[in-house]
């Protein structure tokens, strides 16, 4: 469980007057925050509006944090629901909800389950070699003990970036021979000694840990469905904003937003849900770049440093 206390309720969510901006929330709207964590976007829209905020998140442990909410804003403007994002139209159509005015989406994995030792997300703490974000189904020890090598290579390569991915899983798929792997520690050891001599700043781990991370809980076919979600649910005037940290996601998103602004249309092997959706231009970008944070953002919070924030608004009905 994590430490509900003020100072996280207080930290900053990465970029969150620029979200907020392109929100422009107002009086009634319904409002949804698909990736919840400590409530950061969730208690800045309902300050900045009298709007209703439904949020998503498949972490039980942030229940604390909603139940702060909810004492503070009641539960008519708020409400958790405890699920993937990627299934927010569905989830909200078994409560008669089938339109909504903003989507914010906040991608990857939060400071909260990066810093918890227990949920094993980080080589930082030896702990677990967990990495599940709903604490239910295939860990990342279950992966790496029972995939084949070609599979462990792929992924890190595919997920990661990884250029010695043969190596690192010809390695991993030795050592748990010997005997199963079930420690970040020794998975991150693990990945060094097969790397070897390692110039680059970032830890040698870092990769691999972040490409099996994306595997255990196909964080990219969650980004898919919620963005084919958004499609179906936004009003016209509803806004979608979406904040990535990783090369993949970023990509996934541009290339949504191009062909559902009609800037072109082709084969995305990322987004195989939503590719054959719209014929016609069903979003407008609210900005045709990026957005970045400030150097003073990037100072006080170094997680903000990879952060791209991309916005649309919704033109047309769904089909």
């Amino acid at each position: 469980m994590y430490n509900c206390t003020d100072d996280v309720l207080s930290h900053d969510s990465v970029l969150r007057k620029e979200v907020i901006h392109f929100m422009s929330p107002k009086a009634g709207d319904i409002v949804i925050d698909g990736t919840f964590g400590a409530g950061g976007y969730s208690r800045a829209l309902l300050e900045s509006a009298h709007c209703r905020v439904i949020a998503f998140d498949r972490d039980p442990d942030i229940l604390p944090f909603a139940e702060k909410i909810i004492h503070q804003y009641g539960s008519e403007r708020f409400q958790l629901i405890q699920g993937s994002f990627g299934d927010m139209d569905t989830l909200l159509s078994t409560r008669g909800i089938d339109s909504v005015d903003g989507i914010v989406l906040d991608l990857g994995v939060s400071s909260m389950q990066l810093d918890t030792a227990e949920r094993g997300f980080s080589f930082m703490h030896d702990a677990p070699l967990d990495m599940r974000m709903s604490r239910e189904g295939r860990n990342a020890a279950d992966f790496i003990n029972s995939a084949n090598e070609e599979d462990i290579a792929n992924t890190l390569y595919l997920y990661g970036g990884e250029r010695k991915s043969r190596r690192i899983a010809r390695k991993i798929v030795d050592e748990r021979g010997k005997e199963p792997i079930s420690r970040t520690g020794r998975l991150a050891s693990i990945i060094r000694s097969a790397i070897g001599h390692h110039n680059e700043k970032i830890d040698a781990a870092t990769r691999s840990f972040q490409a099996i991370r994306i595997w255990v809980n196909d964080e990219l076919g969650e980004l898919e469905r919620a963005l084919a979600a958004a499609e179906k649910l936004l009003t016209p005037g509803g806004r979608l904003v979406v904040v990535s940290f990783h090369s993949l996601e970023d990509s996934i998103v541009k290339h949504f937003l191009a062909e559902r602004t009609g800037k072109h249309r082709g084969v995305s092997r990322h987004a195989p849900v939503y590719e054959d959706i719209a014929t016609t231009a069903s979003f407008q970008y609210l900005d045709k770049h990026a957005i970045t944070p400030s150097a003073e953002e990037v100072a006080r919070n170094t997680r903000s440093r990879s952060a791209k924030l991309r916005a649309a608004i919704r033109i047309r009905e769904a089909a």
